[in-house]
């Protein structure tokens, strides 16, 4: 695409609980562009008394498009999203529609049904009641406790018996004020980025220890990643048709990371993420490399994109 003129600003940071892996984002996101000529200012929303304030300092910029890189909470909610629109601002992905829909796992799971796509099977309780014992059982162990809206598996625990119970529906309450309670499924974990009409490469996710946390996630060394995953051609085939199938239902655009299990013999939605994270160890920059695709280009795919929906 032909370089935008003007500013872009780089969304930093923020109030969530991802703040810290967002300024590792939007560090990446600002060196990029800059690389390739953008004029590059960065906004925290933690530097303004509230988001209307900002929203007048990036009017005030006059920014040619807003390169959100923030995570969690309202960053990637699709109320910031909505800010932008109104705002007439263009910016990047999904707009606060699908984001909002994304952010809330349970009803993404119950699109993913509607479109005879298995999730594992769940419940959902507000924080931090207790459920009753036979709707647990009916999950059984081992079972995976997790907010109903955060990401970067903050506040998951994946506990193995009942004794771990109250410990893991304290740390999830911290994060949401409703909470899933899901079966884990074992076998390989895959994710599928979607960019624009087109499936990247699926990649699988590896912890050397454990599974895939926080601490997995943002550690160098502790997952490997294959790509394109070990699995059979027919199975790729199916992960990219149902994450596109999910994006298009739930009226996402330009891109998004969506996640899967696979236990061998069938496959289970996760969640969708609106807001791909964009570290060194981020999946989308890596299945847009496998394709390709290094970095700086898939940023300004991504604005290509985005420009288009104006």
């Amino acid at each position: 695409m032909a370089k935008i003129d003007g500013p872009v600003i780089v969304l930093s940071g923020g109030f969530s609980e991802e703040r810290e892996v967002s300024l590792v984002s939007a560090r990446e996101i600002a060196a990029a562009l800059g690389g390739l000529g953008y004029e590059i200012s960065m906004f925290d929303p933690a530097d303004y008394p509230s988001y209307a304030d900002m929203m007048v300092a990036i009017r005030a910029r006059k920014p040619t498009f807003v390169f959100n890189g923030l995570h969690g909470a309202e960053g990637e909610d699709g109320r910031l999203q909505s800010l932008l629109e109104l705002a007439g601002v263009p910016f990047n992905g999904c707009r606060y529609r699908a984001c909002a829909i994304a952010m809330d796992k349970y009803i993404s799971a119950i699109i993913a049904g509607f479109l005879n796509i298995r999730s594992p099977d769940k419940i959902i309780f507000p924080a931090p009641v207790r459920p009753p014992a036979a709707q647990l059982e009916k999950i059984g162990y081992p079972m995976v406790i997790k907010p109903n809206d955060s990401g970067s598996s903050v506040g998951i625990t994946m506990i193995k018996e009942e004794t771990e119970l109250e410990s893991a529906i304290k740390e999830a309450a911290r994060y949401s004020r409703q909470i899933l309670y899901e079966k884990y499924i074992r076998g390989k974990e895959l994710t599928v980025t979607i960019l624009g009409e087109e499936a990247l490469p699926v990649v699988e996710i590896r912890p050397k220890q454990g599974w895939y946390d926080y601490r997995n996630k943002y550690t160098g060394g502790n997952t490997d990643y294959i790509i394109p995953a070990e699995i059979d051609n027919a199975i790729a085939d199916r992960v990219k048709t149902m994450a596109q199938a999910i994006f298009k239902f739930m009226g996402g655009q330009v891109y998004a990371r969506v996640d899967f299990r696979f236990d061998g013999k069938d496959i289970y939605f996760l969640e969708v993420n609106t807001l791909p994270g964009m570290t060194p160890l981020s999946l989308t920059p890596m299945a847009a490399r496998a394709q390709g695709m290094e970095f700086p280009q898939l940023l300004e795919k991504i604005m290509e994109l985005s420009l288009q929906l104006r």
